[in-house]
């Protein structure tokens, strides 16, 4: 509210790497479970986060950042859902070398397959992939891990890896 929107996108991006997935999706119960409801409306989180994120975007704060330095690690990240996307975000973040390892044709998981088109576009959440792409982030689609890509090619390619696997049920 008082104008100083790329500090609070910076604020934002110390706890949440995904700001307009949040703001777009997140049922909000710490907005029920506000105080301020006590004697009058309680704080819009969600509505605060993809507002940020937006402006963001628009203003080209939001840009490709890759590390500076890479540690010579890498690291294997199985499942391009929230959680998978995270992890390599972070872990891209901090030098290493990240492949994400996607069974399906799409990245992004239940963002991309089972959140419908009115709660998340999809351009949303590939805009992000483009991102995290331009930040040195390899992404391997049709990708399944026992079936077409071996354990083996895992443990022998990869220094770790990390199973971000989500639920089709």
């Amino acid at each position: 509210y008082k104008g100083r929107w790329k500090d609070a996108l910076a604020a934002l991006h110390t706890t949440n790497n995904f700001p307009e997935f949040t703001g777009r999706i997140c049922p909000a119960p710490c907005e029920a479970s506000c105080v301020l409801s006590i004697n009058q409306d309680p704080v819009a989180i969600e509505h605060i986060e993809k507002a940020i994120a937006d402006r963001g975007f628009a203003e080209g704060w939001i840009a490709p950042q890759p590390p500076k330095w890479r540690t010579g690690k890498r690291v294997a990240v199985v499942g391009s859902g929230p959680a998978g996307l995270a992890t390599a975000a972070q872990l891209n973040r901090a030098g290493h070398e990240v492949t994400v390892f996607e069974r399906s044709e799409y990245i992004g998981g239940l963002l991309t397959l089972g959140i419908p088109d009115f709660k998340l576009d999809k351009g949303v959440v590939n805009r992000r992939v483009q991102l995290m792409e331009a930040e040195g982030i390899e992404f391997r689609t049709d990708a399944e891990v026992g079936i077409n890509v071996s354990i083996a090619d895992l443990r022998n390619g990869f220094d770790a890896t990390c199973l971000a696997g989500g639920s089709t049920v």
